[in-house]
């Protein structure tokens, strides 16, 4: 169909403008046609020129159409017979595909019928071939699990058998090599998460094994300490026992108190000896009492687990609380030694443990941690042993105290912990043991002063002479020379007291034995002990003996004596300790015995006691004393109190032979002064009213008595009438009123060259006046005799004189 066909004849114009439609739907059917494009632009483009563009369209497209049926009706016209040939011949073979296909069919059938039990059997091949693939993968994926669950397996028995720290070890390979490679698996799954719990449980285990194996050490460290005190001992006397042997074979023998030489062996006595051999055979240590593989295992585990410095503050945290319930002691630890060395051996016994951790493990405790619980342990043991020792009064317990503390600290020193304080600490216990030694030795000087008998030692015979001088330094040659039987001046309390002093040094000396101190330290040790001991001690049991009431004036002569021949005996005390510390005397730091000041002041309150007790007695007598002062007459004899008294003076004199001369004449100086004092006391006592020269006469007749006792020489050694001096004030007032001598007394008052120089105003009134009231009473009835009544006026003139003087002196002074 023409696109033309209908239409009017067109200009020009127009006919450019169909050919550029023409042009346009062209292109746009071109587009359509084609495959490739999409049919939305083309159209679009179509719609959206212009108005009417639609129907344009159409009408070119159904031109189009038209073209190309006619286009197709020329193509099959011009294969019409080739179709038609070919139908013919298609015609012809469907009869021979018929049959073509009933024979395929029929083969189709028969091959069908063949390949069934063919396909069954290869279907069985198939299945067979799966599960063998099946199994080859297991048996792989079993070769892959077989190993993670032999090691958990190994885990299990190692923590049955207590091996935690290869069961760690096996946990690690278990999580870092076996489960990855089989980590899909549920079993593998549970299995990494129980690991966890098992490194805490594992945890919680070892810290039980630690908490038990603190409480064991804490219970073991008692004999651990014993053990290493008992081997520091040991060494510590095979030490001493080979510088022994040393000294002997470069010295002379050594002879022990009983005149014997011990045998020695190899620097050891059979005894060490002995028990050196014995101990040698079995020498243990902290390892050898007391398991630390729960330590050392714990201390792995924790390290495994990365925890180590969890652990290592647990353990120092519980170890200071442990340190100090170990230094805290018991409340009656003082009273035995035994108490003490329990406490030494728990002491010893934990640091012991601390010393071996440091050495055995890396780090778990450190120099510094031990060193800080040494210096508190070292502070609190000083602490204790002051307070304890002071309650601490048997020499013998201090003594041992102290080689304990010495073992203490030999044995710490050995494991290399600091001990001079401990060392210093033994300066303020020997301070201690010297002060029980003191009270000890004051007991034994009490108890030698209760025994003795205050009289000169008696020798029968040369055996008991010599045994004598044997304990005691004595040599008089004028009593050697006398015949037996016969008397040394001391008592037996002197050997005795020697012999307890020279005890008191070795046993003062037993204290300083192992100090490591020089034998100059030692000798100035035991002489300031002894100098206590003679200053403090035994002076105040001679101050208390002589205070003593029942001590006389013998038994004091006697101590006079012995503190005599004590203090000759010093020097030989001096002689001892340098024998026993080889330092000479001459030393320049070298301390001297203070005993003869002590026997001297002990001698001089003997003295002054003799003094005291002669004039006691000499007043017991004066008490005694019965005069009738109102008597007309004398008897002409002595009194009998004055008698026995002289008596008694002149055997007490005659024991003082034994004394030195100024002591006896000292006394016998002070008892006549004593007894002229008592006598014009007694004359011109206040309570005596009246005094008649009867009376007069017989006390003249006493004092007569006393001046032949001072000039019959009661004790040698007096010049002239020194003795007789001390009675010349009452014989100076005696002679006044016996002679009745006023005048010249009166006269010659204030003269030097006066007859009663002696004779004091006051005194002489006082008599005087005694004497008047006494004749006023006595002559009342004879008043108007001329005599009577001249003596009458003489005394009172006198007395008024004699008030005149002494008036005259109280306003002079």
């Amino acid at each position: 169909m023409s696109l033309y066909s209908g239409s009017t004849l067109r200009t020009p114009k127009f006919q450019d403008e169909d050919n550029r439609e023409d042009k346009v739907y062209g292109n746009v059917f071109a587009e359509l046609e084609s495959v490739d494009l999409p049919l939305e632009t083309s159209l679009r483009s179509v719609y959206d020129d212009q108005p009417n563009a639609h129907r344009r369209f159409m009408e070119k497209l159904d031109a189009r159409i038209r073209n190309h049926d006619r286009e197709i009706e020329k193509m099959c016209n011009f294969h019409h017979q080739g179709f038609v040939d070919a139908i013919t011949e298609l015609l012809k073979v469907r009869a021979d595909a018929k049959k073509l296909m009933g024979q395929v069919s029929d083969t189709n059938r028969r091959l069908q019928d063949a390949g069934r039990e063919v396909t069954a059997q290869t279907e069985e091949v198939i299945r067979c071939r799966v599960q063998q693939r099946n199994m080859a993968t297991t048996v792989e994926k079993l070769q892959l699990c077989i190993p993670v669950l032999e090691m958990y397996s190994k885990l299990k028995e190692q923590l049955e058998s207590k091996r935690y720290y290869s069961a760690l070890k096996t946990m690690e390979q278990l999580e870092n090599i076996y489960i990855p490679r089989v980590s899909q698996y549920r079993f593998c799954q549970i299995m990494a998460e129980t690991l966890p719990k098992l490194r805490e449980e594992i945890k919680e285990i070892s810290m039980s094994d630690l908490k038990d194996f603190l409480e064991s050490i804490r219970k073991h460290s008692d004999k651990i300490g014993e053990t290493a005190m008992r081997q520091a001992q040991l060494h510590r006397t095979f030490n001493s026992a080979v510088q022994k042997q040393v000294t002997l074979t470069c010295a002379k023998p050594l002879h022990g108190l009983n005149g014997r030489t011990p045998l020695h062996h190899n620097g050891l006595n059979t005894e060490e000896a002995a028990d050196e051999d014995d101990t040698d055979d079995e020498v243990l240590t902290a390892h050898d009492l007391v398991d630390f593989s729960p330590v050392y295992r714990c201390l792995h585990i924790y390290t495994v687990l990365g925890d180590r410095e969890t652990f290592e503050n647990y353990y120092r945290k519980q170890r200071k609380k442990q340190a100090r319930l170990v230094l805290q002691p018991q409340a009656n630890m003082h009273e035995t030694v035994e108490g003490y060395r329990k406490y030494f051996n728990q002491i010893v016994g934990f640091f012991v443990v601390e010393d071996h951790i440091l050495h055995a493990t890396q780090g778990l405790v450190t120099r510094a941690f031990t060193d800080e619980l040494w210096n508190m342990a070292l502070s609190k043991i000083i602490a204790v042993l002051r307070t304890h020792s002071s309650y601490c009064n048997d020499p013998d317990l201090v003594l041992e105290l102290k080689n304990l503390i010495v073992i203490l600290a030999d044995t710490l020193q050995g494991y290399g912990f600091p001990v001079n304080r401990l060392f210093d600490l033994l300066f303020e216990v020997r301070d201690q043991y010297n002060e029980t030694l003191l009270k000890k030795w004051a007991l034994v000087f009490r108890e030698i002063f209760e025994q003795d008998n205050y009289s000169p030692i008696p020798v029968e015979n040369e055996e008991e002479y010599k045994a004598v001088i044997s304990r005691f330094p004595f040599h008089d040659a004028e009593i050697e020379k006398q015949q037996f039987p016969k008397k040394l001046p001391m008592s037996q309390s002197v050997p005795q007291i020697y012999a307890q002093v020279k005890e008191f040094i070795y046993a003062s000396l037993k204290f300083s034995e192992s100090l490591h101190r020089s034998s100059t330290e030692v000798d100035d040790m035991l002489r300031k002990s002894t100098n206590l001991l003679l200053t403090r001690t035994l002076s105040s049991c001679l101050q208390n003996l002589i205070k003593k009431p029942h001590i006389g004036l013998t038994e004091l002569v006697q101590i006079i004596i012995n503190t005599t021949h004590l203090e000759q005996a010093c020097k030989y005390l001096e002689d001892f300790i340098t024998n026993i510390t080889n330092v000479s005397p001459e030393t320049v730091h070298t301390t001297r015995l203070y005993g003869l000041s002590t026997f001297k002041d002990a001698r001089h309150a003997a003295e002054g006691e003799i003094y005291t007790k002669l004039n006691q007695k000499i007043d017991e007598f004066i008490q005694l004393a019965d005069y009738e002062w109102c008597m007309s007459e004398s008897d002409g004899r002595a009194s009998g109190y004055l008698m026995d008294l002289i008596n008694f003076l002149r055997s007490t004199f005659q024991v003082f032979t034994h004394l030195p001369g100024k002591v006896a004449q000292t006394a016998c100086m002070s008892a006549c002064k004593h007894l002229a004092t008592s006598l014009m006391q007694m004359l011109l006592d206040s309570e005596l009213k009246q005094v008649s020269m009867g009376a007069i006469q017989q006390f003249n007749l006493d004092v007569i008595q006393c001046e032949l006792f001072a000039s019959s020489e009661p004790v040698p050694g007096f010049q002239g009438d020194t003795l007789q001096l001390a009675f010349i004030d009452l014989r100076q007032l005696l002679d006044l009123f016996m002679v009745w001598d006023w005048s010249t007394y009166l006269a010659d008052y204030g003269q030097p060259t006066s007859k009663y120089l002696r004779v004091n105003p006051s005194t002489a009134l006082a008599l005087l006046e005694k004497i008047k009231d006494t004749s006023k009473k006595n002559n009342i009835f004879s008043q108007f005799r001329k005599n009577d009544r001249d003596r009458q006026k003489l005394i009172e003139t006198v007395v008024k004189q004699l008030r005149s003087l002494v008036n005259g002196m109280s306003q002079h002074s």
